[in-house]
């Protein structure tokens, strides 16, 4: 052992001499000496027992191999053989490069075997999905073809800035196996990083199942994208674009040549949309059945010619607006349209009256039962009449800002109009007393709703009309915002219309219980429906009256802003009716007590209750509330100062099913 430490230099520790020749070499290291496990001697410099073999491996950290090392390529090849499903959807969990690049993956570029075939076996299957055998040392792989996607059972949407490329890669790798990407709508875009042409080709190699594609407001998406989509996705039926500038004729054109099974187009402010599309539409997609074009500046007469003369007998829906059309176009469609059924004209601003009486006097409309005209200034008595003529099947008619439209004209269409069902008229201010009632005795056997709205040339004048017969057909009363309408005109309804079940009053301030005591007391069907909101005059009266008398079939009552309603009417309604669900008493004058008669009432079954802007309501209506809870749906107290926040978190703890306003 003492020879063990009997050493005095480097040669009896090294018995080969110093690794340094030069002992300043040596020095170049006498910084690590505290860092090295090797023993030290003391009052001497340090010694390494072992040579040091530089390496730039020593400062670079090793990366391990990876997959992505391979360009897309070859990459390309690896994920195209990967097994349709959940693997497919976890692979593109990996990064986005995968998801990307699995996005782009066409169904005839996928292939995916479970075994490697035998080397002797020259050629090599590339369909989907592989049958594998043994035949003596032999692999056997046999074919089996297979749909990729499902039948289009899914729907998505997207709107604002969850509208990326990325979400849209993602949808179409997730939703191959589940069923099929059916329906896929986008609202808006990522202001940063919103959808573009890339998004839409992964919908369209993945997802060929899609049957309905909408895009609003998707400024970023050109005719590159629709391209993929119209070639990808060949089972499309409907096509919606609103607000796309950079669309064009061509995109429309690759849809009406790859798409046969079209069957409704949307087009919405698409600037770059014109006549040639149309036509093509018109022309090869002969499963059309709607089509709908606004604010198109580049569609003219040429356009919606072509359409209608080149579609097919099944084009049933039609809507025009804000379109730089005139005359021409409504004789075409008057002429064309003969399997329309539905039809909007909507702010066309060069139709004239000679637009719509040649329309009607084509006899082209025999089965129209539907037509809705909105601010078209050529809507006159003359061409509303030859549209009566022309149109023998309509039931619904829809007349909204038409200026020029008089009394004269509306009872003549009322009379060669044989089967209308429902009139409505709005901001119609020429149509007076006389049109209003002259339309209800001329369509006494058929007409089953009438609604009045905002048209202020109705004056309530105690004239002195003839014996009329009654409307036995009307159901459906509406009549809002019309401040003419009062106690005679109520009156005189009470005594046409035996069978109104639905009454809407909305906002008219001049009624009193006098006028609708009659209309309610001659009403034989039954109310079930009765809306009251802003007759300010009226009284207890009428509102006892109503649940008295119509208490068995009364299923709504509206009477927000009726400030002379008290807890009167609130006992009279616990009292009789039964079938009660919605009641409306905000900004009237009810208090606690008329809360707890109705939580009293054992027949009682409320679903929506409103006590909004109800000063006289306090935390003493708390047990009430908290009793009637048992069926409430919706809750509305807002505006109502009394009830403190404390009673508010208590309703909303206690009250768990029902949606509260607060």
């Amino acid at each position: 052992m003492s020879k063990l430490f009997d050493y005095a230099g480097d040669a009896n520790l090294l018995p080969g001499g110093s690794i340094y020749p030069n002992l300043k070499e040596s020095r170049l290291f006498s910084s690590l000496s505290n860092h090295v496990d090797v023993f030290f001697a003391p009052r001497k410099r340090s010694r390494i027992t072992a040579p040091f073999v530089f390496n730039d491996e020593i400062f670079v950290e090793k990366q391990s191999p990876s997959i992505d090392v391979l360009p897309d390529e070859c990459l390309f090849e690896v994920l195209r053989r990967l097994p349709q499903g959940k693997e497919k959807s976890i692979s593109a969990c990996v990064s986005k490069r995968w998801l990307m690049l699995l996005s782009t993956i066409r169904r005839d570029e996928i292939c995916s075997t479970k075994t490697a075939p035998s080397f002797e076996t020259e050629k090599k299957p590339t369909v989907c999905n592989m049958k594998v055998g043994n035949v003596g040392n032999k692999v056997e792989v046999v074919g089996e073809d297979q749909e990729i996607e499902g039948d289009g059972y899914l729907s998505r949407c997207l709107e604002g800035r969850k509208a990326t490329d990325v979400r849209l890669a993602a949808i179409a790798i997730g939703t191959g196996h589940r069923g099929g990407l059916g329906k896929l709508a986008i609202r808006g875009s990522n202001s940063t990083r919103g959808i573009t042409n890339l998004g839409l080709k992964a919908i369209a190699s993945s997802c060929p199942s899609l049957r309905a594609l909408s895009l609003w407001n998707v400024s970023s998406v050109g005719d590159e994208g629709l391209f993929e989509i119209a070639n990808g996705c060949c089972l499309l039926e409907k096509l919606d674009l609103s607000r796309c500038p950079n669309i064009s004729d061509n995109a429309l054109l690759a849809f009406a040549k790859n798409c046969p099974n079209l069957t409704s187009v949307n087009i919405d402010s698409c600037l770059n949309i014109g006549n040639a599309s149309l036509q093509a539409i018109g022309t090869q997609c002969r499963s059309l059945r709607s089509v709908s074009i606004k604010n198109c500046p580049l569609v003219s007469d040429q356009g919606i010619a072509r359409l209608l003369s080149s579609a097919s007998n099944d084009l049933t829906k039609l809507k025009l607006q804000s379109l730089n059309i005139s005359d021409v176009s409504l004789a075409v469609i008057g002429h064309y349209g003969k399997a329309v059924t539905d039809l909007v004209l909507c702010d066309l601003q060069y139709v004239t009256e000679k637009g719509f009486w040649v329309m009607g006097s084509a006899q082209g409309l025999q089965k129209l039962r539907s037509f809705t005209v909105i601010s078209c200034h050529g809507v006159t008595d003359i061409g509303l009449e030859a549209m009566g003529k022309g149109c023998p099947n309509l039931k619904r008619f829809c007349l909204q800002k038409c200026a020029l439209l008089s009394d004269n004209g509306l009872v003549s269409f009322a009379k060669v109009t044989p089967s209308l069902e429902s009139l409505q008229l709005e901001e119609c201010h020429r149509i007076t007393q006389s049109g209003f009632f002259g339309v209800l005795v001329n369509c006494s056997a058929r007409l089953m709703a009438l609604a009045l709205a905002n048209c202020l040339g109705f004056k309530d004048l105690p004239l002195g009309f003839p014996l009329m017969k009654q409307c036995a057909s009307l159901q459906s009363l509406s009549i809002r915002n019309c401040p003419g309408f009062g106690d005679f005109s109520l009156a005189m309804l009470g005594k046409l219309c035996p069978q109104l079940q639905y009454v809407d009053l909305y906002g008219l301030h001049r009624i009193t219980d006098k006028g609708l005591l009659p209309l309610i007391e001659l009403c034989e069907a039954g109310l079930s429906k009765v809306n009251l909101s802003g007759c300010v005059n009226l009284s207890d009266k009428v509102i006892s009256t109503i649940a008295k008398m119509h208490g068995s079939t009364l299923e709504l009552l509206n009477l927000d802003g009726c400030k002379h309603i008290t807890d009167e009417s609130l006992v009279a309604i616990a009292e009789n009716c039964s079938l009660l669900s919605e009641v409306d008493v905000s900004k009237s004058a009810i208090t606690d007590s008329g809360i707890g008669a109705l939580a009293c009432a054992v027949q009682l079954n409320l679903q929506i209750l409103s006590i909004s802007g109800c000063s006289y309501v306090s935390g003493k209506s708390l047990p009430y509330l908290l009793k009637m809870g048992r069926t409430l749906l919706g809750l509305n107290i807002q505006h109502t100062n009394a009830i403190s926040s404390s009673m508010v978190d208590l309703l909303v703890e206690h009250l768990w099913r029902c949606d509260i306003l607060s």
